[in-house]
C-alpha cells in the first residue's frame, strides 16, 4: 500500500524558511515522479514542484515561487522535500506530496497524472 506522509508545515512569518517532507513507503519509487501542489481556500490546486525520482530531473512551477522554492530527494531516506525561501503571504495553503508513474516532464503540472496524493500540510505566513 503506497503512503505519502507529509510533514514540516506550520506558521512562519513573511520572509522566513520553512522545509516540507514527503516520506514515501509501500514501493519502490525509482520510476516515479513526486510531486508538491498547493491549494488554497477557494482556489484550484496550483503546481508547486516536480522531481524524477530515478534521473533527479526537476521542474518548477509558477514564476511565483521559481527562485525560491526548491525540491529535491533523498533516496536514502526515500524522502522528498520542498525548501520554501523568502516565504509570503500569497504562498498560504496546504501543500500535498504527490506520486506519479512515468509522468513526463512537461506533464508535471497535470493533477490527473498522479495516483498517489499525501493528506497535506497547512503553511501559513503571516505578514
Amino acid at each position: 500500500q503506497v503512503q505519502l506522509v507529509e510533514s514540516g508545515g506550520g506558521l512562519v512569518q513573511a520572509g522566513g524558511s520553512l522545509r516540507l517532507s514527503c516520506a514515501a513507503s509501500g514501493r519502490t519509487f525509482s520510476t516515479y515522479t513526486m510531486g508538491w501542489f498547493r491549494q488554497a481556500p477557494g482556489k484550484e490546486r496550483e503546481f508547486v514542484a516536480a522531481i524524477n525520482w530515478r534521473t533527479g530531473v526537476r521542474i518548477h512551477g509558477t514564476d511565483s515561487v521559481q527562485g525560491r522554492f526548491t525540491i529535491y530527494r533523498d533516496n536514502a531516506k526515500n524522502t522528498v522535500y520542498l525548501q520554501m525561501n523568502s516565504l509570503k503571504p500569497e504562498d498560504t495553503a496546504v501543500y500535498y506530496c504527490a506520486a506519479g508513474l512515468f509522468v513526463d516532464p512537461s506533464n508535471s503540472w497535470k493533477t490527473e497524472l498522479y495516483a498517489y496524493w499525501g493528506q497535506g500540510t497547512q503553511v501559513t505566513v503571516s505578514s
